[in-house]
């Protein structure tokens, strides 16, 4: 395995620099957009927009890669990015900003896929358990760098979307100077919603839900604190609080998964998650002791519900279904962080900075009553058929070709593809 970790160390790096750059983009942008006086429906709308390029970019940015390479392409979406990066300190315009959203999130959907194509290529099915968990890994330390960088300057200067580029543009360098074989074309991620929707209905539901309240906490949990009379230094203790505590509970939380009924782990975290927004619409603007409480048990709850409805939709599909559905649920996740963002906000504008975690405890009660109901429709899964629970990025659909629960050729093709990547 060390060698696999070393073969792909690139890659990894690679990852780490694109994930903490948006990870501090996405806050600074909420940050910035409410300290210059954007109406706070606009603030939500520049998640909306990011995740509208970003599916986007899930069905088209294969066809680039099909045209030109992995290498050629990587290097165009980094730049676009990394130039997108710096172009929102030049024009702090509403409409700018939002187009340079979109732009974003075409270009890292597409780099994210390369990331995990060239991967998916550079393992063999034996080590791809281990190999995900490390990639996780990568993700969680890069998302929780990234927020806590928010603290390094003030919104308002330059300094930090100069740090954004650079960090996009340092993922360009271990890419473009790799001589190994570059992977097989990606694949468009192909949508089945209506099967999805039949094997799995609180799956369905489930990262549907994630999407609306997850993608709106992304959005405005920024400002939320900000609202409530924090500074800065604070939220950036706070978002990193919430990404910490999603990653405690991970594996934990998946073990306990796999010897009961899924469904029941579903239900009692949202369950816990509604308690832990209720709480902060209560007590976070008390102090700023009670805020980062209330930020731990929101993280701790909301983070895995996604791969918790992953893993419940796995139990109930065949292995070589398993990207499919993986892909669909994700396109549920962004269509729910589409709409979540431009939500939240109208109801911020009516009740006040604390209405985002009504918000979110609205939606995860329905989800809550939903997975009830399913309870009584249908039995559970058989334990033969459970698969173990793997905590998957939400980065792009073909992070799931990674997943050691489908179904993958094992032949002397693939071995070759390994021995090409081994100079990543």
């Amino acid at each position: 395995m060390a060698r696999t970790i070393r073969t792909l160390a690139a890659l990894l790096i690679a990852a780490f620099f694109l994930i903490a750059g948006n990870g501090l983009q996405g806050t600074l942008l909420s940050v910035r957009g409410n300290i210059e006086g954007f109406p706070l429906v606009l603030v939500g709308l520049l998640m909306s927009a990011y995740f509208v390029g970003f599916m986007a970019g899930c069905q088209f940015a294969p066809g680039m890669v099909k045209r030109v390479g992995h290498i050629r392409a990587f290097t165009a979406l980094a730049s676009i990015a990394s130039a997108a990066a710096l172009a929102y300190a030049l024009a702090v315009q509403p409409v700018f900003w939002l187009v340079l959203r979109v732009i974003t999130g075409f270009a890292l959907a597409g780099l994210y896929m390369i990331i995990e194509s060239w991967i998916n290529e550079a393992v063999d099915n034996e080590q791809r358990g281990r190999t995900l968990a490390v990639y996780r890994l990568v993700d969680l330390s890069a998302a929780t760098l990234g927020q806590a960088l928010i603290a390094l300057a003030a919104p308002t200067a330059f300094t930090l979307f100069a740090i954004v580029s650079i960090l996009i543009s340092l993922a360009l360098v271990p890419v473009a100077m790799t001589t190994s074989a570059q992977p097989s074309p990606i694949a468009s991620a192909k949508l089945e919603l209506r099967k999805l929707f039949q094997i799995s209905p609180l799956a369905a539901a489930g990262c549907l839900a994630v999407g609306g309240a997850n993608g709106a906490f992304w959005a405005v949990g920024a400002v939320y604190v900000q609202q409530l009379g924090y500074a800065v230094a604070t939220v950036a203790v706070f978002m990193t609080t919430v990404v910490v505590a999603g990653a405690l509970v991970q594996w934990p939380l998946g073990l306990i998964s796999d010897r009961i009924d899924r469904r029941i782990v579903v239900i009692a975290t949202a369950g816990l998650c509604v308690a832990s927004g209720v709480f902060l619409a209560l007590a976070g603007g008390v102090s700023s002791d009670m805020l980062l409480y209330g930020g731990f048990a929101f993280g701790f709850t909301a983070m895995p519900i996604f791969g918790l409805c992953v893993a419940h939709a796995n139990d109930r599909a065949e292995p070589h279904e398993y990207v499919t559905l993986a892909a669909g649920l994700l396109w549920l996740y962004g269509a729910g962080a589409v709409a979540g963002p431009v939500i939240a906000p109208v109801v911020m504008n009516a009740f006040g900075p604390k209405a985002l975690f009504i918000h979110t405890s609205a939606i995860y009660g329905a989800l809550v009553v939903f997975g009830l109901y399913r309870i009584l429709a249908r039995d559970a899964a058989p334990q033969k058929n459970r698969e173990a629970y793997v905590s998957v990025p939400r980065t792009s659909p073909t992070v799931f070709e990674i997943d050691p629960r489908g179904e993958h050729e094992d032949d002397g093709a693939e071995e070759g593809v390994s021995e090409n990547a081994s100079t990543v």
